[in-house]
């Protein structure tokens, strides 16, 4: 098999020739773009900026190069618009503060503060307050949240607080997100994954609009989380504006990349904490459910595409509900989370759900372990997971700036050798 038929006959539950495995395939399994850099000089490769799959996160687009030394099979169909929401079209040089450096949108400005920190404005907009911040020595950046004025809540006012955050597919964007997949279907064999930033719902990396000039209303996650319970019908309403725009854009979507690309990625919120979920189930099943099953029942109904979603923490509470809406694809299955065993899960959900991620912890054995501890929980794991089929390998979300080249070696040779032994 090549890489997209393997891939194909994975998230059909169908047994492939080998496990496949993922490195970039989304902007969350794929790898810091410090560590990215590490990883192509050990591999002897060209040292050169990276591009990037996500701006905020600062995480790399992996290269073909790449790809062949490690036996990657997937690629991201990269949306063309960033978490500042500048177009990426026309790039420039930048280097973070960890030293990693990359190419980003031509239209992001930046300013250097006393502390040391890097500040950008939304949509490079440097007449409005900036929107995210890179602290000293940091790898990736975070919401300004001084920029968001306090809301009234005696008068919440949804529709026109977030009357600048969903906004239709433009011409220009659907035209390159074409280019982009019919390149990728016609001149690759990889799996092409669709990023679709535009049904994130509660996402806490979303909620503060850094893509926005002047944000108003319920904006902190702390406040969001309260507001669920508090004031669910301003949720509600924020919910229906959002999955609104959502179908409408599906529509321009698909006939923009038809069907060349195999999943979707439709969701990164979490809804997840290590100790536990940050909503009860009623919560979820009466603001969020309903939502995400429009969404996945018109990617069903008019698309072959598998719907992916990316939900981190302790969601076992969850998984029945994530089987009703029409999931197809768990990512990134962190075992490490209360009550995230994955041997129940498997059982219980293998069947019904691809596992694609939970190769190996990142937070501590991917990153603080050596060689030999990263290939014995990689082996663990795929014995866990691979039996049956319907699994991806990945590590468990992406690989942090911070790790150790040879860990980040071992564990691709660990799945190259485990692929070799039992899977022929």
């Amino acid at each position: 098999m090549n890489s997209r038929e393997r891939v194909i006959e994975t998230i059909n539950h169908r047994i492939p020739d080998r496990i496949p495995v993922d490195l970039g395939g989304t902007q969350v399994s794929t790898i810091s773009a410090l560590a990215y850099q590490n990883l192509r000089a050990a591999l002897g490769l060209p040292e050169h900026p990276c591009n990037l799959t996500e701006l905020f996160m600062f995480c790399a687009k992996v290269d073909d190069d790449v790809r062949n030394a490690l036996g990657i099979d997937t690629v991201s169909l990269t949306y063309p618009v960033d978490t500042n929401g500048c177009r990426t079209n026309r790039l420039q040089e930048f280097t973070g503060l960890d030293g990693a450096k990359a190419w980003i949108s031509a239209d992001n400005k930046w300013d250097y503060l006393e502390d040391g920190s890097i500040v950008m404005y939304p949509q490079g907009d440097k007449s409005v307050p900036a929107s995210t911040r890179m602290l000293p020595g940091g790898s990736f950046f975070d919401n300004i949240m001084d920029r968001i004025p306090p809301y009234d809540e005696d008068n919440l006012t949804p529709r026109e607080d977030f009357k600048d955050d969903f906004r239709p597919i433009t011409d220009e964007v659907a035209r390159e997100l074409e280019a982009d997949s019919i390149h990728l279907y016609n001149d690759t064999d990889y799996a092409v994954i669709g990023q679709f930033p535009h049904a994130l719902l509660g996402d806490a990396g979303v909620i503060p609009a850094p893509f926005v000039k002047h944000p108003k209303g319920i904006r902190r996650m702390d406040d969001w989380l309260a507001a669920t319970l508090l004031y669910p019908e301003y949720i509600e309403e924020v919910f229906e504006m959002q999955t609104e725009n959502t179908l409408k854009n599906l529509e321009i979507y698909k006939q923009a990349v038809g069907d060349r690309i195999q999943v979707i990625l439709v969701s990164t919120a979490d809804y997840g904490a290590q100790n536990g979920p940050l909503l009860s189930t009623d919560v979820f099943r009466e603001l969020y459910k309903p939502h995400y099953q429009k969404v996945n029942d018109w990617i069903h109904k008019n698309t072959n595409w598998k719907t992916m979603y990316h939900c981190c923490g302790s969601i076992v509470n969850f998984m029945d509900d994530f089987v009703d809406m029409g999931v197809d694809i768990l990512n990134p299955v962190q075992l490490s989370a209360k009550d995230m065993d994955g041997r129940m899960l498997k059982e219980k959900y293998g069947d019904k759900i691809v596992f694609w991620g939970g190769g190996i912890d990142s937070q501590k054995t991917l990153a603080f372990s050596g060689p030999e501890g990263v290939a014995a929980e990689v082996r663990e794991r795929l014995d866990l997971f691979s039996a049956g089929g319907g699994y991806v390998f990945n590590p468990v979300h992406n690989i942090v700036a911070t790790t150790k080249v040879e860990n980040i070696l071992a564990m691709f040779d660990a799945v190259r050798k485990y692929n070799d032994t039992y899977m022929k």
